[in-house]
């Protein structure tokens, strides 16, 4: 059995282990009259927040691109798009959704050096509007955080973004490199040479990002529209349930899972986005659904994505260039 096919296999398997022991351990005697009051409706409006959300993702690549002088159309993005979701689950710490996105970018046209360089822009514009979110989410959680003061709160805030700005300065202006190089010293060659070819990279998208301020204001935009779309699917499925939806609450809790799982280390975060949901809405929701909704979500938001993924990667490039390069 080939690489890709043992990958899917054990993806396949982890996701039903995953959402059989969510569902096993949140369901109660409650479950089955609760789930008799979910409209329908609630799915399609599920379907129609995913649209909206690949939409912007697309649009914002098509821009991205543009913005450093190359050419991609709509439905390019949207497989670029698409194809990250797929590789990205294949892969612990999502590191085949970059590859993915590369070799989508390559195949339209773009030289793989701007398409390396456009895979971090991208990545780093969603880190971006998230961390500036998580100031406004831990001010809102503040009444559910009582050890944390809100002026500790505030001052962890002004530090993100001072670090952040200090820290982009640094790449911008080739500074940082003084400080890597004595870090880096007693590592192997193969070490200083990875890190050094992503930061060069990081360099490369920090430099685009502040070329065409402008048009980067409206990629950022369109970055913030397609994530809310994205994690909007959430207070849609609680109002399918007719539970009453405290849009901040619930919106503020989405930013902060998604944040995390940024840094989860399993194949797009499984097992960690559903059990996190679970921690934070169970109180929210009726007895016994909470698994159920949390698998529903992850459904929807990453494996309905990760099937036409798959569509777009086998069909664009084939079994055989995928089974050679999945490690």
């Amino acid at each position: 059995m080939s690489k890709l096919y043992q990958r899917l296999a054990f993806l396949i398997l982890l996701v039903a282990i995953i959402s059989g022991t969510v569902i096993y351990f949140t369901v109660d005697i409650h479950t089955l009259s609760s789930l008799n009051f979910f409209k329908p409706w609630a799915l399609l409006l599920v379907l129609i927040c995913l649209a909206v959300g690949m939409f912007f993702d697309g649009s914002r690549l098509m821009h991205l691109v543009r913005i450093s002088g190359e050419s991609i159309n709509f439905m390019q993005a949207v497989q670029v798009v698409f194809g990250n979701y797929f590789l990205a689950l294949l892969t612990p710490g999502a590191a085949g959704g970059a590859f993915a996105q590369v070799m989508f970018l390559r195949h339209a046209g773009v030289p793989i050096g701007k398409a390396t360089v456009l895979v971090i822009v991208r990545t780093l514009l969603s880190i971006f509007f998230l961390v500036l979110c998580m100031p406004v989410v831990f001010m809102a959680e503040s009444d559910h955080l009582p050890w944390v003061s809100p002026e500790m709160l505030l001052s962890i805030s002004a530090g993100m973004f001072i670090l952040a700005g200090v820290t982009l300065w640094l790449i911008r202006t080739n500074l940082l490199i003084v400080f890597l190089r004595p870090l880096l010293k007693n590592a192997s060659h193969s070490i200083r040479r990875k890190v050094f070819a992503l930061y060069k990279d990081v360099r490369g998208g920090v430099i685009l990002l502040s070329s065409a301020p402008l048009s980067m204001i409206r990629v950022f935009g369109e970055s913030a529209l397609s994530l809310l779309a994205l994690y909007s699917m959430v207070p849609v499925l609680f109002l399918g349930l007719g539970v009453p939806v405290d849009l901040g609450h619930v919106m503020g809790r989405m930013i902060f899972l998604n944040f995390l799982l940024y840094f989860a280390p399993t194949p797009g975060g499984s097992g960690i986005a559903e059990g996190t949901f679970v921690l934070l809405f169970a109180s929210d929701l009726p007895s016994g659904t909470v698994g159920i909704l949390a698998v529903a979500w992850r459904a929807f938001a990453e494996y309905l994505p990760f099937i036409v993924g798959m569509y777009f990667t086998i069909r664009t490039f084939g079994q055989d260039f995928l089974a050679h390069h999945i490690k």
